[in-house]
């Protein structure tokens, strides 16, 4: 604010005429310090030697420079102070250009009433007084605005919790020109050992430690604390604010100026508080995401270990078949799927196959995944080999409490391959149609270019496990000869999109493959039948798999 000497406020008068600048002088001199100027040109002079004045009070008809453009010259460089002109003449132009570009608050005429005068500089005084608190408030939240920003965008630049707090401390050291600052992470109300100090390049490395009873202090308050000392180096300030958010006190933020050109002031301090709070937040917010990155790498690496129980649980590998050939494998959708399949072979000769497909993706379908293997594997290994529908009906049996308090259901296909009789006898529990055709056959036509033979679904099924309480459904059988195959798959498979080729000159379309999709793969098969080369070309067309997919075939040699 514009005050010379005490706290008077600066007055400056201008006038060409000696009389009236002694007049004007007299009058206001015991309540402001008051600059005489008696030309314009003069004034500006004083006003580069002075600085600022509170209230100018200028004659319009003066030499050289008339008051209207002398006040118009002081406009840009002094916007808070309040421009008074003084003429002898009521000529409206010079009144309308003098509000315009004087930006003049009032136009008094000459002779003038000394107690109207009195009266208007008082009010102009007060007015200068009130913009001026109104403008430093304006500036000081300007700056604090622009600090926030600054600050904010700064520490908002990282969610790691050590690079955010390393940044807190370096950013706040280096804004309000400390010494020294640390970070102290709080936990439990109680100061941890470890600290994230910041040291300013011309600070001495010297063994400056913090006070700790004003960082306990902080602690136990949970306000901020100030320390003012003296010493050889000079004054020194410690600051310890404590960073909290939502009652949760995180951490103290000290900070020290030793010796500062600009000592902070309460405002400083305010400030220091202010980013505080808005740190804490940012604080808060990079330890929330830690915690949930570490969570995620926890389930990331449970899930990890899940998918290889989950894979060991699937048969890695089964005897070599004198009279077949069996192929299978299993591509869960995410870490862990409800997809399964079973190669076994019961110690009279027969030979299970199964695949399997629990409603749902995930852990949930996972866990059913684990249990129905377990039961079948149970009902697998009698001492007579059982009939493919007695096994389904004993699987609904152990598992219908569980999957029907849990919304879930399982589809799947149990089939009894017998190598002396070529018998194979299936039992099917919603599960998608399994089927049979000649290999070998499909060959020898395509190789005459005759129309290749349809496909043989089997389609006899019953409801999914763990619809009902008891299983209902219709086993099948079927003699299988050499060249036979006979094939499971999954959802997965038959509901994965492929691309159809474009036709007369129209756009290649997407479509789901479906069995009937599946089946013309089949029969481009070349060669002798080759999973891997059935699921590489369906995968490559699938960049993202959507569900678990799962795929087992028997062939007779």
């Amino acid at each position: 604010m514009s005050r010379g000497d005490g706290s008077k406020l600066k007055l400056m008068v201008v006038d060409d005429e000696p009389d009236n600048l002694d007049l004007l002088y007299r009058t206001f001199r015991r309540d402001f310090q008051v600059y005489k100027a008696d030309s314009a040109l003069s004034a500006l002079e004083v006003l580069d030697e002075q600085g600022e004045m509170a209230v100018i009070i200028s004659d319009q008809r003066m030499p050289e420079m008339n008051g209207t453009e002398f006040l118009g010259k002081t406009v840009d460089r002094f916007p808070d102070t309040i421009r008074i002109l003084l003429t002898g003449y009521t000529d409206v132009e010079d009144l309308v250009e003098a509000i315009n570009a004087g930006q003049v608050f009032k136009y008094i005429t000459k002779p003038w009433n000394p107690e109207e005068l009195k009266s208007v500089i008082n009010q102009a005084s007060e007015t200068y007084k009130y913009y001026k608190q109104r403008s430093v408030a304006l500036r000081r939240a300007l700056r604090k605005e622009s600090l926030f920003n600054e600050v904010m965008s700064v520490i908002r630049g990282s969610l790691d919790y050590s690079s955010m707090v390393q940044t807190i401390v370096q950013t706040v050291g280096q804004t309000f020109e400390a010494n020294y600052c640390m970070l102290r992470p709080v936990e439990v109300d109680r100061l941890l050992p470890s600290t994230f100090p910041y040291q300013a390049q011309n600070a001495e490395p010297s063994s400056f430690s913090f006070d700790e009873n004003l960082l306990v202090q902080a602690v136990a308050s949970r306000q901020t604390q100030v320390s003012a000392n003296s010493g050889a180096d000079g004054n020194s300030v410690e600051i310890a604010v404590p960073l909290t958010y939502q009652q949760d006190l995180l951490a103290v933020l000290a900070v020290c100026q030793i010796g500062g050109t600009n000592p902070w002031s309460g405002e400083d301090i305010e400030l220091i508080e202010g980013v505080a709070a808005q740190a804490a937040l940012a604080l808060s917010q990079a330890k929330l995401y830690q915690r949930t990155l570490d969570l995620a790498n926890q389930m990331q690496n449970e899930l990890e270990v899940a998918r290889q129980i989950q894979t060991n649980l699937l048969r890695q590998s089964w005897p070599d078949f004198e009279t077949v050939r069996v192929q299978a494998c299993c591509y869960p959708a995410r870490e862990v799927g409800g997809d399964f399949f079973e190669v076994y072979v019961h110690s009279q000769g027969d030979i299970w196959i199964a695949v399997g497909d629990v409603s749902g993706k995930g852990v949930p379908a996972a866990l059913f995944m684990a249990s129905a293997i377990s039961v079948m594997r149970r009902e697998l290994s009698q001492e007579v080999s059982p009939e493919p529908e007695r096994v389904m009906q004993n699987m609904n049996s152990s598992m219908a409490d569980d999957l029907i308090g849990n919304n879930h259901f399982i589809t799947m296909v149990v089939a009894r391959y017998t190598p002396s009789t070529g018998h194979l006898a299936f039992a099917n529990a919603g599960h998608i149609y399994p089927i049979v055709w000649s290999h070998s056959e499909v060959k020898a036509q395509a190789a005459s270019g005759a129309t290749p033979a349809e496909p043989n679904f089997l389609k006899a099924r019953g409801i999914p496990l763990g619809i009902l309480p008891v299983w209902k459904g219709k086993a099948g059988a079927i003699e299988l000869k050499s060249g036979d195959v006979f094939l499971l798959t999954s959802d997965g498979i038959t509901e994965a999109s492929v691309t159809t080729a474009a036709v007369a000159g129209g756009e290649e379309t997407r479509s789901m493959l479906q069995q009937e999709g599946l089946w013309q793969l089949l029969i481009q098969e070349p060669g002798s039948f080759n999973l891997d080369n059935l699921l590489a070309y369906i995968r490559a067309d699938n960049p993202v798999q959507e569900d678990d997919q799962t795929i087992l075939s028997l062939e007779v040699l």
